[in-house]
């Protein structure tokens, strides 16, 4: 008879669950948070346990990869599927949610969550780590306009490079302000450091990566877009046709229908949130900065005209994506015309 279980992931203690075939809980267990600790106790049940099902989760991927690793068939299930599923749940514990992931996995109401590769992950760790040093950065900067704001102190139009001079220079004679932004200059300074490390390493990855390099012939994509997109996707198979794209990262229409209810919503916001706002700065600035023509950003001038600017960059957002896919997929770079068919066609009499 099959079995399958499933583990409730916490930082400490995961709940474990393992029921058979027709749903009947065969054994539950507190577990250590650990690969090995959980690959142990598996293999002790005297038992072979068919799936494995892990919440998508900081810790899952972790999990996941050192089970696999054991002969373990792991998946990861999506979030909201399990959140939905489990609300009927009028308790909530760790127990009862491993019992709910495992009846899950038994039933297969699910879906699965791709478990991006190793160097994927660090990629995305490194882009991650640049994004909160950027945004400190800028809330330290904008955190001393305010401060000189209050007392009539204005900035105006300045230079990354000329800010410090500039704050050092409104500040002269007034020895309260002096140490206050003395103080934010040197954590300023700092941050910025440490920003362009991450950011100079970023491009380092981009330089060598075959795939950013093709991605980059597309109007509107630069480094991080492309390396952004490159690790959300991970693996081009997995999406088995490129106009996917656009659903995987929540950039489709939400839509509601109940008997005479039929509503048409927003975006569905799911998916990896860091390449959708990639996706959507590139059609930002394909629409705003690029100059040179092409067929892409004549289609999205046109959506604009129709549909408005917002909706525009959504749906060019969309179908960069979709180009992206292909081109990586058909190992190709951007085509900025339609191209011409290759033998005229005849025309009978």
């Amino acid at each position: 008879m099959d079995h399958y279980a499933g583990i409730d992931v916490s930082l400490e203690l995961s709940s474990v669950c393992v029921v058979d075939a027709k749903g009947k809980i065969i054994k539950e267990a507190k577990i250590s948070s650990e690969p090995g600790a959980l690959v142990i106790f598996l293999r002790g049940l005297g038992m072979v346990v068919e799936r494995i099902g892990l919440e998508a989760g900081p810790l899952s991927q972790w999990l996941h990869a050192g089970l696999t690793q054991a002969g373990f068939e792991v998946v990861l299930l999506e979030t909201r599927h399990v959140k939905a599923a489990l609300s009927a749940m009028t308790v909530k514990t760790d127990r009862k949610d491993a019992r709910g992931i495992a009846q899950l996995i038994r039933m297969g109401w699910f879906r699965p969550v791709h478990c991006k590769s190793i160097g994927s992950q660090e990629v995305r760790a490194l882009l991650v780590g640049r994004k909160l040093l950027l945004g400190k950065l800028l809330d330290v900067e904008f955190s001393i306009r305010g401060i000189l704001r209050g007392f009539g102190l204005k900035m105006g139009m300045v230079t990354r490079r000329s800010f410090e001079a500039r704050v050092r220079e409104l500040c002269a004679g007034q020895s309260m302000l002096e140490q206050i932004c003395a103080a934010m200059l040197v954590a300023r300074s700092a941050l910025q450091t440490e920003y362009t490390k991450l950011h100079k390493a970023m491009l380092t990855i981009v330089r060598k990566d075959e795939v950013c390099r093709r991605l980059m012939t597309t109007p509107g994509v630069g480094p991080l877009v492309a390396i952004t997109f490159k690790t959300g996707v991970d693996d081009p198979s997995r999406i088995g046709k490129s106009k996917a794209v656009g659903a995987l990262f929540g950039l489709t229409p939400k839509k509601y229908q109940s008997g005479q209810t039929d509503v048409t919503g927003g975006i569905t916001r799911v998916g990896d949130e860091m390449v959708r706002t990639a996706l959507y700065e590139a059609a930002n600035i394909l629409l705003s900065r690029v100059t040179r023509f092409s067929t892409l950003k004549r289609w999205g001038m046109d959506v604009a005209k129709r549909r408005g600017a917002k909706r525009a960059k959504v749906a060019l957002a969309r179908k960069i994506g979709v180009i992206l896919h292909r081109m990586w997929v058909d190992s190709t770079n951007f085509r900025w015309t339609k191209e011409a068919p290759t033998a005229p066609r005849l025309i009978q009499a």
